[in-house]
C-alpha cells in the first residue's frame, strides 16, 4: 500500500490483479468447477 499514491489507484490495482489471479491461477486443478466459477464471479 506504501506504493501508492492515492487509495483510488489501489483499488483499481486489486480489482484488475484479483481478476486477473483468479484467470491464470495455476492452481485450478485443486478446485471444483462450480467453486472456481463462483471466485471468478465474485471477482469480477
Amino acid at each position: 500500500m506504501f506504493r501508492f499514491r492515492r487509495m483510488r489507484s489501489l483499488q483499481k490495482f486489486a480489482a484488475v490483479h484479483g481478476t486477473v489471479y483468479n484467470h491464470f491461477n495455476q492452481e485450478r486443478h485443486l478446485y471444483s468447477r462450480s467453486n472456481l466459477k463462483r471466485n471468478q464471479a465474485a471477482a469480477l
